[in-house]
């Protein structure tokens, strides 16, 4: 993984005054999507005790991207999780178990993206904060907060259009103190602001 990103970012730096595909600039990106929390800890694998147990709803963001490069940009963002658990996730003879989010998100992160016209295809990464609430509940974690905790946010995806306006990506927010994951596949647009 390593050596694919040193060679990533080797190539962009040495062809980046040849290849476009973020503008620099000044811009605002609006996302919507579907968010799905889970647990991501699990004591006994393959335990009796272990279940699979998801919430999901809808996910808003809102990004002002700082373009410094065609190919590296700041994104300050904030944004809402808002999730519940499917009447289909009780268990016979158990109780409710259940993973959701329902909080304010920001923070920041930063983006590499191939410059490539038409479809460039990017990854993300940095941190941030939520606040809200926060449930999981199953075998092993019995957490139940509203709390202000720290997420870390990784996407990865793909800016789409003549000038990548669209992007098309997949997201997660990790929340450790609550042992949870938030992944979201979410459609947006940038407007620019220049």
């Amino acid at each position: 993984m390593m050596r694919f990103l040193f060679t990533f970012v080797l190539f962009i730096s040495l062809f980046s005054n040849h290849l476009r595909a973020q503008a620099t600039g000044n811009f605002i990106k609006a996302s919507i999507g579907y968010g799905s929390s889970s647990s991501y800890y699990i004591e006994d694998y393959g335990s009796q005790d272990e279940v699979d147990v998801m919430g999901g709803g809808l996910y808003l963001q809102g990004e002002y991207i700082i373009g410094l490069k065609s190919w590296f940009s700041i994104r300050p963002y904030a944004g809402a999780i808002f999730e519940s658990v499917g009447k289909d996730q009780n268990l016979q003879n158990q109780p409710q178990y259940k993973v959701t989010t329902n909080a304010f998100l920001m923070g920041g992160k930063v983006r590499l993206c191939a410059p490539i016209p038409w479809v460039a295809p990017f990854i993300e990464g940095g941190i941030g904060t939520s606040i809200g609430k926060f449930e999981t509940f199953t075998p092993n974690v019995n957490f139940n907060k509203s709390d202000v905790l720290l997420h870390i946010p990784f996407s990865i995806g793909l800016a789409v259009g003549r000038h990548n306006n669209f992007e098309i990506g997949i997201s997660g927010y990790f929340h450790p103190a609550a042992k949870q994951s938030t992944a979201v596949f979410a459609l947006g647009y940038n407007f620019p602001l220049d």
